[in-house]
């Protein structure tokens, strides 16, 4: 049963293939890209470290290697002045200071803190007792020594504070980039075990859909019409296997129409002429039943054969064919009940056309089926089905049509009957002709 409008509207719509493809790869290409993204935040990361460090970290331990080394010759400076007096030796100490100056104004750029300033407050000291020494107020290089050992002891403590920083940093860094490396590496193995399950899954579905559609062809091939290929609709797979699955079905009706056909004239038996007036009946169309029946073809089979008598058959079923064919819109039917029986059902405007298309061709081509000398006489002699020898006259066709009006039949059988108790009439005529049954009829 199907489901109401509302619901059918409201059902979920089913991916196709493209769209499951498209789906399956946008997760692939998203892995993919986070991947990437993230190794390109983890690279940059790591780079900011890194250009810290430089920056800052290096630049303040190498100069606190200058610091030590300038003290050092300051102090050997003004040790040398004050025993020799040289006025050279307070030049070096002076030059040495400037370039100390020089060093603490590097580092009072970056972030050195209370540190520098210890430096800064030592060194004053140290300046001052250097002063004493080259202004010769003493020769005692006690109290220099003494301060330079606090500015060395101050350079060491910025240099070990500066050292721990970098190590932090450097285990940071480390951090990062293996954290960097392993996401990278997840993000990058997760998108593809993503892309080898979607191809997988993917060759086995196409693949295991093509092998049913294959054993479902050589089932239908055999004969079995109602092999179901048990496919799951949603994509166009299944799509395909739903038309196949109808397609299998319009062919079994096809062989059952076929099988029904008359193997002599190839027109729709009984199954296919009672299918079609039950489903005009179930329309409420207005149509026309032309019941067609060849007059003394008994007489005519008994005197020139079997063989004679089915040529004949098979030539009023090409004429009533082409009859309707040529008379009749693309609605019209035609078919073999068996024997020398025909049907044809046409629409109500278009009886009288085609049923006097059919007399005349029949009269032009039934003189073929006899000798010259049978239709000199203008019959033939034979035995009838009692026995009694008698005359038949050249064969005719007569036709008995019943009109069917929207609510006056309700079954393809009481058409049937109708028509044969108008086909007495219609034979009780000389010569070829039609009768058509315009009584009204009650359900």
């Amino acid at each position: 049963m199907q489901g109401s409008p509302m619901a059918q509207k409201n059902a979920p719509k089913k991916l196709s293939l493209v769209n499951k493809l498209v789906l399956s790869y946008a997760a692939i290409a998203i892995f993919t890209m986070a991947a990437t993204v993230f190794s390109v935040f983890g690279l940059h990361s790591l780079n900011g470290i890194v250009r810290d460090i430089a920056r800052n970290d290096l630049l303040i331990v190498k100069n606190t290697e200058k610091l030590h080394d300038s003290i050092q010759a300051q102090e050997r400076s003004a040790a040398k002045f004050s025993v020799l007096k040289s006025p050279e030796f307070k030049l070096l100490f002076e030059q040495r200071q400037e370039e100390f100056d020089a060093v603490i104004g590097t580092l009072s750029k970056t972030d050195s803190g209370p540190l520098l300033n210890d430096i800064i407050r030592n060194y004053h000291d140290f300046s001052s007792k250097a002063e004493i020494l080259f202004e010769e107020k003493s020769d005692n290089i006690t109290p220099l020594k003494n301060s330079a050992e606090k500015v060395n002891d101050s350079i060491d403590a910025l240099s070990v504070s500066r050292q721990v920083i970098l190590n932090a940093k450097l285990e940071n860094a480390d951090l990062k980039r293996e954290t960097t490396v392993q996401w990278t590496l997840l993000l990058s193995s997760i998108g593809f075990l993503l892309a080898l399950s979607v191809m997988a899954f993917f060759l086995y579905t196409i693949s295991s859909s093509i092998k049913k559609l294959k054993r479902a062809t050589h089932s239908i091939a055999d004969g079995n019409f109602d092999f179901d290929p048990n496919i799951p609709p949603g994509d166009e797979i299944g799509d395909l296997a739903e038309d196949f699955t109808r397609m299998a079905k319009r062919l079994k009706i096809l062989e059952q129409l076929s099988l029904d056909a008359s193997p002599l004239t190839r027109l729709p038996g009984n199954i296919a002429i009672e299918r079609v007036l039950t489903k005009k009946l179930q329309q409420g169309e207005t149509f026309a039943v032309c019941y067609a029946d060849l007059d003394n073809f008994k007489g005519y089979s008994d005197r020139y054969g079997y063989i004679r008598g089915s040529d004949l058959i098979k030539m009023t079923g090409e004429v009533i064919h082409e009859a309707v064919q040529k008379n009749a819109d693309e609605n019209a039917f035609v078919g073999h009940i068996g024997g020398d029986d025909f049907i044809m059902i046409v629409a109500s405007d278009e009886v009288d056309r085609v049923c006097q298309a059919v007399i005349d061709a029949f009269t032009d081509e039934v003189p073929q089926f006899y000798t010259p000398e049978d239709l000199e006489r203008g019959h033939i002699e034979g035995p009838d089905r009692y026995g009694i020898t008698r005359k038949f006259p050249i064969m005719t066709i007569s036709i008995a049509v019943v009109m069917c009006k929207q609510g006056e039949y309700d079954s393809a059988v009481k058409i049937a009957k109708s028509a044969a108790e108008i086909k007495d009439f219609a034979k009780g005529e000389a010569g070829s002709n039609y009768f058509i049954d315009r009584r009204k009829r009650a359900r």
